[in-house]
This record gives structure tokens, C-alpha cells and sequence, in this order.
């Protein structure tokens, strides 16, 4: 009998994916906060979620005059973030808030990991008999 670890893992590993790459985003923004005119950009799982389940209808461009959909990211579009005080150089880096967006965004992916490696361990002991 063939293994469908597809329906095994089921979505941890977009998870996982997802988080990495939002670790990605908030590491650029942290790295150019003191870069003039950087806005930072930011994904939000519920909108991924919430792309993922909902059989949406997407954006195509039919006319070089068109303007072009936001750049998206695992079917959400990948937004800038709003920050409370901008600065004078047009930055909306607010180091506080990224940092501890990266902290949050970092246990999850360890959560995540340890979810997969659970699944892992479950596959391997029922692989095995036991």
C-alpha cells in the first residue's frame, strides 16, 4: 500500500513554508529601517486562509494598460503594513513591531516543525507495526 503523505502531513508543510517566507518579509523590513522611503510589507495567515479555502476569482491582466495585481504570496496578496508614526524619510519600519512580529512568527515555525516531526514519528511507528 502506497503512503499519500499528502493526506498524511496534511497542511503542515504550506504552513511551514508560509512561515518562512513571512520570516523572510520581516527580516527585509528589520534590515532597511533606516533605508529612506522603505515601506514594510507584511503576510497575514487569515487572508492566506482564507485564499486557500475560498475558490476566489483572480486578476489577470488583458491589456498592456492595465494596471497590475498586487504581488501575491501562497494565493494572499502580500500588503504593506501601516506604521503608527511614519518617519520623516517616509520609512514605516517600526523596529518594535517587526522585531516582535519576528519573535511571534518564529515560535510558530517551531510549532510548525514540531508538528511535522510528530507526524513524522506517528508515520514511522505505524510503518514499523508497533
Amino acid at each position: 500500500m502506497a503512503i499519500n503523505f499528502n493526506a498524511a502531513l496534511g497542511n503542515g508543510p504550506q504552513t511551514l513554508a508560509f512561515r518562512e517566507k513571512r520570516g523572510e518579509i520581516l527580516a527585509a523590513n528589520l534590515a532597511n529601517a533606516d533605508t529612506p522611503n522603505f515601506k514594510a510589507r507584511d503576510l497575514d495567515f487569515k487572508s492566506v486562509l482564507k485564499q486557500t479555502v475560498a475558490s476566489g476569482v483572480t486578476m489577470e491582466r488583458t491589456h498592456a494598460g492595465h494596471i497590475t495585481p498586487q504581488q501575491q504570496l501562497f494565493g494572499a496578496n502580500l500588503m504593506y503594513r501601516n506604521p503608527s508614526q511614519v518617519s520623516l524619510d517616509g520609512n514605516t519600519v517600526e523596529s518594535h513591531v517587526e522585531q516582535a512580529k519576528y519573535a511571534e512568527n518564529a515560535v510558530r515555525y517551531q510549532a510548525s516543525l514540531s508538528f511535522l516531526s510528530d507526524d513524522f514519528s506517528g508515520m514511522k511507528l505505524a510503518l514499523r507495526g508497533q
